[in-house]
């Protein structure tokens, strides 16, 4: 065949699977733009207005928050304003949701449900905050360690400590780390952990008296 003839005929330019595939390939092709505009119309107009509704109806929630007698009132919420924990499940993918998790988390241990903290505590997203970032993971180490899983109580306050370093969250996440290495009879980290509070945060509240507690570990290291 010519090449005049390829470049009247465009259709015998196609291949076999061209020819038998096509209308399959345009029907993908016009998926593909749904599923954009779709995504697009999701990121930019659903997630936004349920983020905004979200954030309106958390206020309620959040002024039963630090008060023991209203903490099941912040968890399911009264008189036709939603608790956190409605927030938490309904307006998943928000920042009112996943600060609803972390709420929720510090509830459940003041209320000695350990189990449901974790569970909270586990569905919190980082945000880049130097305190409810390392706040989050500290309080995961206190359910873990509430439930004597001391192995995990180490990885999140390890984790804890190191988020976001400062005088006011580190040293007390050290501190509590040093507390479960005792635990686990790991003396030699425990006194790592309080000479970490002695040499880098000298002026945090937990090393006033931390050489009692360094002292105490050294002791047990053999």
């Amino acid at each position: 065949m010519s090449t005049t003839e390829k470049e009247i005929n465009p259709q015998v330019k196609k291949g076999p699977f061209l020819q038998e595939n096509s209308k399959s390939l345009l029907f993908i092709a016009g998926a593909i733009v749904v599923l954009i505009g779709v995504y697009l119309w999701y990121q930019n107009v659903y997630l936004k207005n349920r983020a905004e509704e979200a954030s309106a109806k958390m206020y309620k929630a959040e002024g039963f928050l630090g008060v023991d007698s209203l903490a099941n009132k912040a968890i399911n919420g009264e008189g036709g304003y939603p608790g956190l924990d409605q927030i938490a499940k309904e307006y998943e993918n928000t920042k009112s949701a996943n600060l609803a998790n972390l709420y929720l988390g510090g509830i459940y241990l003041r209320k000695g449900e350990y189990q449901k903290a974790v569970e909270s505590l586990g569905k919190y997203s980082d945000t880049g905050s130097p305190v409810a970032d390392p706040l989050a993971l500290g309080l995961l180490g206190d359910a873990y360690s509430e439930l004597k899983d001391y192995k995990q109580a180490v990885t999140y306050y390890k984790k804890a400590a190191d988020k976001a370093s400062n005088k006011f969250t580190s040293p007390m996440f050290l501190k509590k780390l040093g507390l479960v290495y005792e635990q686990l009879k790991e003396y030699k980290n425990a006194e790592e952990a309080y000479t970490k509070i002695k040499t880098q945060y000298p002026e945090s509240q937990e090393a006033a008296m931390i050489d009692e507690y360094i002292a105490r570990a050294s002791v047990q290291v053999k």
